[in-house]
């Protein structure tokens, strides 16, 4: 089990060596452009997405227009044609989408082209080497820092390097795994003993699953549980006033606001991603909370055509946080997986019947069959959750027939054949009032 954290960490650049960082990413890009160009031939021909062909085409060429490393150089091909793959998947669902263009600030680093220490880096640039030590808090304990970037069974791997231009500071993006005991120790620790403290799903007795939905309004996710977590109308607030703003300034057309919407575009990126990492980490310790074994999401694939009013934000928004709760999840040792939207917000979770008539209106959820009422989105959890629950009990096999499977709810479990245990004999279901407060 592979368990990967970013950190970002501000360097402390020499002063006369920030122009060399500067001119690594004009030639970074360069490198990165010129393969896009390249590859994408759409539509009058088949794009190139293979990193041996670009590289066979590029490498010389690139090696003399600049004075990066042979490292650097292969690494921005490969930005290019990942990104070409992309937008190739894209084509071939119908999207609209053109060659891919590089203009943020950033450059890749892996262990060839950068040298990781505990407490500084050294970056390759077009002009040597350059060593910047990290701006490390005075008490960096229960900090990602101090978690991941200090902590020995982390190890670096490739990282990015990103410039802020409102601060004027560069910052290390770096990527951390997390060494395993068995790799520390060279399998010399019996794999009993390996990650004694986790609980995994597989040795769990009992499965119990958290079922998330997504919004494009209101609250971001909503658990089966009864969490509302995260606020959508803010992001899309926050989005259009960053677009209005950007727009403004596209007009005028100098070099000066052409700078500062990307320094914009910096920190809107950093804000959304901010937001999503607190909302991912709600619905973790919600799980982690009810001793769930797995967290159910729908299936994000076309989301944009299913949910009506999702935009290209949304669908990144909703990728991007699935991708979050299931990276994070997976030291508590928690599964992550998606069922089929169909049908999750027509079926009444009391009594099964489904009927496009049971949704009211856009936030709440009236059975016409058992006149079982509730909050909308939180009947679409529970559906969630009990189609992951079907999934699993399908599939497994225990000595009286089958895994016990049930679903996490907010005063306690409820399995597949309807029966309820509340968490405390004082609790009850009481979920037909479980709305969301102003």
């Amino acid at each position: 089990m592979e368990v990967i954290r970013t950190v970002q960490v501000k360097l402390d650049v020499p002063d006369k060596r920030c122009e060399d960082l500067h001119q690594t990413k004009d030639q970074f890009l360069h490198c990165a452009n010129t393969t896009a160009k390249w590859a994408w031939r759409h539509p009058d021909d088949y794009c190139i997405t293979s990193k041996q062909k670009a590289e066979k085409a590029l490498y010389e060429r690139l090696r003399g227009e600049t004075k990066l490393t042979a490292n650097l150089v292969q690494k921005g091909i490969r930005r290019a044609i990942e990104a070409t793959k992309s937008g190739v998947a894209r084509l071939k669902k119908g999207e609209n989408t053109s060659q891919p263009h590089f203009d943020a600030w950033s450059v890749v680093y892996d262990k060839r082209s950068a040298t990781f220490h505990r407490d500084h880096v050294s970056l390759s640039t077009v002009n040597g080497r350059v060593e910047c030590d990290y701006v490390i808090p005075n008490n960096p304990d229960g900090t990602p820092i101090g978690e991941y970037l200090l902590n020995e069974d982390y190890e670096f791997r490739m990282s990015t390097l990103q410039y802020d231009r409102h601060s004027e500071s560069f910052y290390l993006h770096a990527r951390m795994r997390r060494v395993e005991h068995d790799e520390q120790e060279q399998s010399t620790t019996p794999s009993s003993d390996v990650h004694q403290n986790v609980s995994r799903p597989e040795d769990a007795k009992h499965r119990t699953v958290l079922g998330v939905d997504l919004n494009v309004d209101g609250s971001l996710a909503v658990t089966s549980t009864g969490a509302f977590i995260g606020n959508a109308n803010e992001m899309n607030h926050r989005r259009r006033e960053f677009e209005k703003t950007r727009g403004s300034m596209q007009r005028t057309g100098t070099r000066s606001a052409h700078l500062a919407i990307q320094s914009m575009n910096d920190r809107e990126h950093r804000w959304m991603q901010d937001k999503l990492h607190q909302a991912s980490t709600q619905i973790l310790e919600e799980a982690r909370d009810r001793g769930c074994t797995h967290i159910a999401f729908e299936n994000l694939t076309d989301i944009r055509k299913r949910m009506a009013g999702a935009k290209r934000f949304h669908a990144w928004a909703f990728r991007r946080l699935h991708q979050y709760v299931e990276y994070k999840a997976k030291m508590f040792g928690i599964e992550v997986e998606q069922v089929s939207p169909a049908y999750t917000s027509q079926r009444c979770s009391s009594c099964g019947f489904t009927h496009e008539t049971n949704r009211r209106s856009k936030h709440q959820f009236a059975c016409q069959k058992c006149a079982y009422e509730l909050n909308a989105d939180y009947n679409a959890s529970k559906n969630i959750a009990w189609k992951l629950m079907k999934r699993l009990h399908s599939g497994q096999t225990s000595s009286s027939g089958g895994a016990p499977c049930q679903c996490a709810l907010t005063s306690g479990t409820l399995n597949l054949n309807g029966e309820f245990h509340a968490y405390s004999i004082t609790e009850s279901e009481g979920e037909s009032t479980d709305k969301p407060t102003a």
